[in-house]
């Protein structure tokens, strides 16, 4: 649950539903220990699997690969880091070991890396041998990092490399120039946490948290890694499907110097070639696909690319995929309806927060970052409202492939201090979103974003129309939801902006009608809450808001709640709905699953024949 309209609704209930302690649940509650020691409060079923020497082990950029061949092409930074908390004016260790240690990219409030603390100012240090093959033969080394919260300042051996503020966004730096000739190389990351203190993009962390807002994930919680590429090397790769659905184009951001560059892109379908392009590197270049086969989520078929970036001797391979897919507003029977490739098409959602009790921000494996989403679809549900988080690469990997659409939120600023945000404020807000748009723009899966939620960090209702015009510049090929819930809280106002007119109803479902501009959906709704006894964050209390007594009462609650939107929602030209929630966060007990996912407090089969009635009425014309 989300809305400032659900909390203050909760009160109603608390006269009548108990609500119910961590204290009550402790002697339940699944632990497991973890590579340290330390016991999880909550644990996941991949909690005990992670180690420092398994921390997130696969390449962490499948859009941009660079494919092993007599010998990796890239090496995992993931593991054990020396660290220490700072007070934000000590200079950098230097040549100095620091006493304590953390396991990188779990964040240092969670207890998988070690720390479990915050802190507003910390430095990470790490020694690291350089393989001879990433420097022979002129190659550059670079070093990336999926995403540090919130501002990085990186050094090797003493040199500065990289400063970079945004906790949602990936950088990296070449560091060629400051390797010493051989022997051990010296990392040291400054970085700078303030989370909620600040006007700066938090989502939902919170110093404090409680309610719907939960703990901090600070410092690195995406992947570290380095590879070595040419002095000219490919930095993105992105493929935007043409509004014919026959071709790509495919444009290209290089490190280096790009004059005289060159790039060939080769497009597969299962393995045979169907379509190449070649021309100057950093140029769009048109990719005509033959016999084109679309992406969808009944079918999601991607291509697979293998791209060739060549100045004089140099050459950069890679490897990337992208799905041939269109997303519009269109007129269907006469009204505005949301259409996938054409075809009308009911985006039944969850809202995912992605947050977990043993990593905050970071899943602790592959598989368990994976396990969200397959049971989405699982479920029946068609789409994903990514809430106020920015994801690592390969979630998005996994919602491409296994074919789920995407709504993309915009962390939020902080919640209460709309009235007190400065133009700088202002402006780096603008500046992080096109940085997200940009990073991205070549994820299948995405097929709108979201710039505000309820008026979170919205400084007047027109700011809405303002981002919803920016990022539709930006991206133009998708659609822009300009404020979701339009209808509540703290700055009620329709932005009359973007394409898709989006209201909150708890538990309801709202049931919006498209207008002359967009499209119509109720972009939160539901919050059926069931808490499961040892399964729950500690020292948190069940929100009675919305409460059920049972697993039954909750199947029955949410077969009912979807079916006014298959035989209401739909009639009236709805194009969709987000059903909070996937699974229950800290304080939030409204899940389909609960929070260490071990519980599904729902039945599948009748969840999945509820949802798929409703997107099959939502799909005719």
């Amino acid at each position: 649950m989300t809305s400032n309209l659900g909390v203050r609704r909760a009160g109603a209930w608390m006269s009548t539903i108990m609500a119910i302690s961590f204290a009550s649940m402790a002697m339940a509650a699944d632990q497991a220990d973890v590579w340290n020691g330390k016991v999880a409060p909550l644990a996941t079923p991949w909690t005990a699997e992670v180690s420092p020497k398994n921390a997130l082990p696969e390449y962490p950029r499948p859009q941009l690969a660079r494919p092993s061949l007599e010998q990796p092409q890239w090496m995992s930074l993931n593991g054990l880091w020396q660290y220490a908390p700072a007070d934000g004016q000590g200079k950098p260790p230097f040549g100095q070991a620091l006493k304590g240690q953390v396991l990188v990219p779990y964040p240092i409030e969670s207890v998988l890396s070690g720390v479990q603390q915050h802190a507003d100012d910390m430095f990470y240090r790490r020694m690291v041998e350089i393989p001879a093959a990433f420097t022979a033969h002129g190659q550059h080394v670079r070093l990336n990092f999926g995403a540090v919260s919130h501002a990085a300042t990186v050094y090797v051996n003493g040199t500065q490399v990289a400063k970079h503020s945004g906790g949602y966004t990936s950088f990296g730096a070449d560091i060629t120039s400051a390797l010493h000739a051989q022997g051990p190389q010296e990392i040291v990351v400054a970085v700078h946490a303030p989370v909620d203190a600040v006007n700066i993009m938090v989502g939902k962390q919170r110093l404090q948290p409680s309610g719907i807002f939960y703990t901090a994930a600070s410092g690195i919680w995406q992947s570290v890694w380095l590879e070595p590429v040419p002095a000219t090397s490919l930095a993105q790769l992105d493929f935007t499907p043409a509004r014919s659905l026959d071709a790509f184009t495919v444009t290209s951001k290089l490190q280096g110097s790009g004059a005289n560059a060159t790039l060939h892109v080769t497009a597969y379908a299962d393995g045979k070639p169907v379509g190449e392009a070649n021309g100057p590197a950093g140029q769009p270049l048109q990719l005509a696909i033959a016999h084109p086969h679309l992406w969808s989520p009944q079918d999601p078929f991607l291509y697979t690319f293998k791209a060739t970036l060549t100045k004089g001797e140099q050459r950069d391979e890679v490897t990337s995929y992208a799905g041939l897919r269109s997303i519009a507003v269109e007129k269907v029977g006469g009204r505005n309806r949301i259409v996938l490739n054409g075809k009308p098409t009911f985006l039944l959602a969850t809202l995912d927060q992605g947050y977990w009790p043993d990593g905050i921000h970071t899943a602790p494996t592959d598989a368990a970052l994976k396990f969200d989403i397959q049971k989405t679809r699982d479920l029946g549900f068609n789409t994903i409202r990514k809430h106020i988080k920015v994801e690592p690469a390969r979630w998005y990997y996994w919602a491409d492939h296994l074919g789920l659409m995407v709504w993309q939120d915009m962390p939020a600023l902080p919640t209460d201090r709309n009235d007190k945000l400065s133009a700088a404020d202002k402006a780096s807000f603008r500046a992080d979103v096109s940085a997200i748009v940009e990073q991205l723009h070549g994820v299948t899966s995405i097929i709108g974003w979201i710039p505000f939620n309820e008026g979170w960090g919205q400084w007047s209702i027109p700011a809405a129309a303002e981002l919803s015009a920016q990022i539709k510049q930006l991206d133009p090929s998708r659609l822009v939801d300009a404020r979701s819930g339009a209808n509540c809280c703290d700055m009620k106002g329709d932005p009359h902006a973007g394409d898709v007119y989006d209201v909150h109803d708890y538990q309801g479902p709202g049931l919006p009608s498209p207008d002359a501009e967009r499209a119509a959906i109720d972009g939160e709704h539901g919050g059926l809450t069931l808490g499961i006894p040892g399964h729950v964050w500690p020292n948190t209390a069940i929100n009675p808001y919305g409460a059920v007594k049972d697993r039954d009462a909750l199947n029955a609650g949410y077969v009912a709640n979807t079916a006014v939107l298959r035989d209401k929602g739909v009639p009236k030209g709805m194009s969709g709905s987000v059903y909070t929630q996937i699974t229950d966060v800290e304080g939030e007990h409204n899940g389909l699953f609960t929070y260490d996912r071990k519980v599904e407090k729902v039945d599948e089969a009748k969840v999945r024949e509820i949802n798929q009635a409703t997107i099959r009425a939502g799909a005719q014309p």
